[in-house]
């Protein structure tokens, strides 16, 4: 049986290239909001993190009505570190809307993301955003997109793949980017057209695969997924198993039976093949689970999701301030944190370490961590992390580390200062091109060659540049890179920073706190322009005589302080550096607080 009354349908691309926004216009054209309803921008990023960055972290569904044909939509994340996400999101579909820029073109993620559809034989639909760019390159960009499929070795009918000219913003979309269009019905058009329907039979035993999971306070794990045969009623019993896993079986039942209506989940009683539905009232579910038909278990294959390449260790705040601003603080609500993270997150690995207060957590990037980070301060954890650290392997008896494929693109003036800068990374060059008056090129580098650059690049480029990165492959060890070739400034006693100090110590360097701070011995209050560390002492307080007035103090100016975010915080730490995160601030600190300790060490070394 073939169902023409519905299309499962993902929407990928590189990072900022308006999938959310295009599913916004899509919403509103597909009637999931009144006509007089006020809707926010970018109504599919509901978290708070997700706004503020402007960002997809989280795979969401939806869908839309057209024709009186349901289209379901799914808005996946653009950035490599939660590829993770991408990846098995594209089992739930039959077809793909493959976003690309028009000025932009063809990016790393694209390539990541289009790679992953090709392999799972998805139909395509090539949609040019943002043609209402003044600098959109439009004759340009579909010649990229077919040389970039036949670079994935596309089949000829992925290769024969319609073309819409789209603007997200204006909720436009032609096929002739000469005609400028007046809604997204070509759009629509080309979903009905050219994405297969479901196909399968509605009367054979129920199957289903886990391609997501969403956790609730009140009803624990929902599971989110297709179903790929037969039907599905709630309170319906049926058998959990796992293709990787045979021994793995044991009975559940449905206890609640959902499906998506535009951003709302609607109870349902009965669900059939093709639909996509949320289930909730079985227990321990995890991603790549088959649900089916006690008396036809059969699970359906579904491929590993790839492993971490950055690891990180999360421990228990231990600094003199430790538990004053925080609502959990000990390490059993840090170990039950982040097992719940591990519910949600296909991608991400934890493990003890040598003690009872810290763990190791691993991902699939820098990014992907400092969101779980972030994510956790925002609840009330306390915490400190350490600098991320490349995850190695043994290949063939050798060695190996991640490699990522760097894209920069960036005005000819600052060329020589990125080709510098890569150059002490071990990075090589694979490509370059010229793009109007900017340049892009294409590395290859290790991955701990990209730690703590990101702000390196954009001082080197004044703001301009614009670099992203996607997981290539390991190689052998390209032998030691110097991420950082400055020191800190470190604090001499506890007590509260005072102008006099501050006013010494910024001739020292960098300071990153102003006066009225509260700081302890060890920890870190500046930059230091040396490669050494510097101990200064910010409370010092000036010495009053009759001869020196308190007055004369008003005289100091002091600089404005370098305040750093989370991201800057994880780049700058050295080996030795730890960052304490609490709700209420990010601090640097010395991973030995003593200084005479810190000293002692540096001499054995």
């Amino acid at each position: 049986m073939i169902r023409e009354d519905l299309r499962n349908i993902a929407i990928v691309a590189h990072v900022d290239h308006g999938k959310t926004t295009l599913v916004d216009e899509m919403l509103k054209q597909g009637g999931a909001f009144r006509e007089n309803q006020v809707v926010q921008d970018r109504v599919m990023d509901n978290n708070d993190l997700e706004r503020e960055r402007g960002i997809t972290i989280l795979a969401k569904n939806t869908s839309a009505h057209y024709n009186g044909v349901k289209i379901n939509i799914i808005d996946t994340p653009g950035h490599a570190d939660f590829g993770g996400e991408v990846e098995r999101i594209l089992k739930m579909v039959d077809g793909v809307l493959l976003l690309v820029d028009a000025f932009e073109g063809t990016m790393p993620q694209t390539r990541f993301v289009l790679q992953k559809a090709l392999e799972l034989g998805h139909k395509i639909i090539i949609v040019v955003n943002k043609i209402d760019r003044p600098d959109a390159r439009l004759d340009e960009i579909e010649d990229e997109v077919l040389e970039l499929l036949m670079d994935l070795n596309a089949s000829d009918e992925q290769l024969d793949s319609p073309v819409i000219y789209c603007s997200g913003r204006e909720g436009t979309a032609t096929v002739d980017y000469t005609q400028p269009g007046t809604d997204l019905v070509p759009l629509f058009d080309a979903i009905l057209e050219h994405i297969p329907a479901p196909e399968g039979e509605p009367e054979e035993p129920f199957q289903m695969l886990v391609s997501s999971i969403d956790y609730n306070e009140y009803v624990g794990r929902i599971a989110i997924g297709k179903i790929d045969r037969g039907a599905l009623k709630q309170n319906q019993e049926v058998m959990v198993c796992d293709y990787h896993n045979p021994k793995r079986q044991y009975k559940g039942r449905v206890v609640n039976l959902y499906q998506i209506e535009g951003l709302k989940r609607v109870p349902c009683d009965t669900a059939v093949m093709g639909d996509i539905v949320c289930i909730s009232g079985i227990g321990d579910l995890t991603i790549g689970d088959t649900l089916c038909d006690p008396e036809a278990v059969e699970p359906i294959e579904f491929s590993a999701i790839s492993q971490p390449t950055v690891e990180m260790t999360f421990s228990v705040n231990d600094s003199p301030f430790a538990g004053k601003e925080g609502k959990f603080v000990t390490s059993r609500q840090l170990r039950d944190r982040l097992q719940r993270e591990l519910l949600k997150d296909v991608s991400l690995r934890v493990t003890d370490s040598d003690t009872t207060d810290s763990f190791i957590v691993a991902g699939r990037g820098e990014m992907h961590l400092s969101i779980l980070i972030e994510t956790m301060r925002r609840e009330g954890y306390e915490l400190q992390v350490s600098t991320p650290r490349v995850l190695y392997r043994e290949i063939d008896g050798k060695k190996c580390e991640p490699i990522e494929r760097l894209v920069v693109d960036v005005p000819e003036e600052y060329m020589g200062a990125v080709m510098e800068k890569m150059g002490a990374r071990k990075a090589e060059l694979q490509h370059m091109a010229p793009q109007g008056s900017r340049m892009r090129i294409e590395f290859l580098i290790p991955a701990r060659g990209l730690f703590g650059y990101k702000n390196e690049f954009l001082t080197d480029t004044k703001g301009e540049g614009i670099m992203s990165s996607v997981f290539e492959c390991y190689q052998p060890f390209k032998g030691e890179i110097q991420n950082r070739n400055t020191g800190s400034l470190v604090a001499f006693e506890s007590g509260t920073a005072v102008a006099y100090g501050l006013f010494n110590a910024q001739e020292r360097g960098t300071l990153f706190i102003g006066a009225g701070v509260p700081v302890y011995e060890g920890m870190i209050v500046g930059q230091s322009p040396k490669a050494e560390d510097l101990v200064v002492n910010v409370c010092k307080k000036k010495q009053l005589t009759n001869m020196r007035a308190s007055g004369s103090d008003d005289a100091l100016r002091l600089v404005p302080p370098k305040i750093m975010s989370l991201e800057q915080a994880l780049e700058f730490i050295a080996d030795d550096e730890l960052v304490e995160v609490t709700p209420e601030n990010i601090r640097l600190r010395k991973a030995i607080l003593d200084n005479s300790l810190r000293a002692k060490q540096r001499n054995k070394k």
